[in-house]
């Protein structure tokens, strides 16, 4: 067994890249993208989730840990260590052959993260972030929205308006398709902030690791609505997040969001 939280994750992500790049150069887009099931979430899982969450499992199967992902759903095993999972955050991005696809798990002991990783495929470029480690301060100093760079879910019905307030006082806004990669450019001050603009998409899976990664680099991670984050071993909860270089700049977020 493994029980160190960095060596565990090293070795899932090693598993996740592995298989991850194995799919993408034997498969073709049609069994990437081939539906196979449904996820913990309810959501539509792709043949490629399953290649690359398979060998993820296994490693922690190993682990003797509990396991919360986004495709498998809840596993216990009766640990006081629960791992939180997304094997392959924008999936759709990755089936289709749009580089911009990460891997992201997260250790959980008493409710609490202590450690997280992060991986961009594609990019090669990982994030790394135990608790109580702080890294030098990465995120941009920016308080306001006017004239703030922000990355965000693409507007759907129900969010357009508060998708236009926000985008109608920022200086750019960039839909990538991956809210893990997203917040981490926050973290790493590429951009000031990553929102969903109010469509309580985000879970838990998408979460957990990069709430560490941005708040050791000096970030922000909150919900529209208040909501604290919480790992009960249910994928239909939802948030709104909104990861910002400054709690100023995340309350102006959320002010323009809500309306």
């Amino acid at each position: 067994m493994t029980h160190d939280p960095k060596t565990l994750l090293e070795e899932a992500l090693t598993a996740a890249r592995l298989a991850f790049t194995h799919a993408t150069h034997t498969m073709s887009r049609a069994e990437r993208t081939e539906t196979v099931g449904l996820g913990g979430d309810g959501t539509p899982t792709y043949r490629l989730d399953v290649v690359v969450e398979a060998p993820v499992l296994d490693v922690l199967e190993r682990a003797g840990v509990n396991v919360l992902s986004e495709e498998i759903g809840w596993i216990d095993r009766g640990s006081g260590t629960t791992v939180v999972i997304d094997p392959l955050d924008g999936t759709a991005n990755a089936a289709a052959g749009v580089p911009l696809s990460c891997f992201s798990a997260a250790v959980v002991r008493e409710s609490t993260v202590i450690a997280a990783i992060t991986h961009w495929f594609e990019g090669s470029r990982t994030w790394r972030a135990v608790q109580g480690e702080t890294r030098p301060r990465c995120v941009s100093d920016r308080r306001e929205l006017t004239g703030a760079a922000v990355s965000m879910l693409r507007p759907r019905p129900e969010t357009t308006l508060a998708w236009n307030r926000v985008a109608a006082r920022a200086d750019r806004v960039r839909i990538l398709g991956s809210s893990v990669l997203e917040a981490c450019l926050v973290a790493d001050g590429a951009v000031d902030a990553f929102c969903d603009a109010g469509g309580d998409v985000h879970r838990i899976v998408d979460l957990a690791a990069v709430d560490l990664v941005v708040h050791n680099a000096g970030g922000c991670l909150r919900d529209v609505h208040g909501r604290p984050l919480n790992f009960a071993p249910d994928l239909r909860q939802r948030w709104s997040g909104v990861v910002a270089a400054t709690p100023q700049l995340a309350d102006e977020i959320i002010t323009a969001i809500r309306g």
